[in-house]
């Protein structure tokens, strides 16, 4: 599992290729959350952050045949249309939904992020 908290950009497709290269990998579901309309500034509590992350794809461990996990989230102000938070799982071949994992990972209420 990676996780990243950070100022910079990223790029989603060159981080799901890096995970992607195992053999037993059946999928991997990706997604990119955008700042909508509004500039805004994310602060980022070292170590809580990453903490709650961590958690938050522990829980979808439990739930969804994960294999591995990218986490991106950026902080500091962010313009309308940068790219907010990435999220690269890997599933095994056991046939359950990737975007199902990917989507209740991404939920508002679950980034420990604040905005202001």
């Amino acid at each position: 599992m990676k996780i990243s908290v950070q100022r910079e950009d990223f790029d989603l497709s060159r981080e799901v290729k890096l995970i992607s290269g195992k053999t037993a990998v059946g999928a991997v579901a990706s997604f990119v959350g955008l700042v909508r309309e509004v500039p805004m500034t994310l602060e980022h509590y070292p170590g809580m952050t990453e903490r709650a992350i961590a958690a938050i794809v522990e829980e979808a461990r439990g739930r969804w045949a994960v294999m591995d996990c990218t986490v991106i989230h950026r902080y500091g102000a962010l313009a309308a249309g940068d790219q907010m938070t990435g999220l690269g799982p890997l599933w095994s071949g056991s046939g359950q939904p990737p975007a199902r994992g990917a989507q209740s990972s991404t939920s508002d209420s679950a980034w420990p992020a604040s905005r202001r």
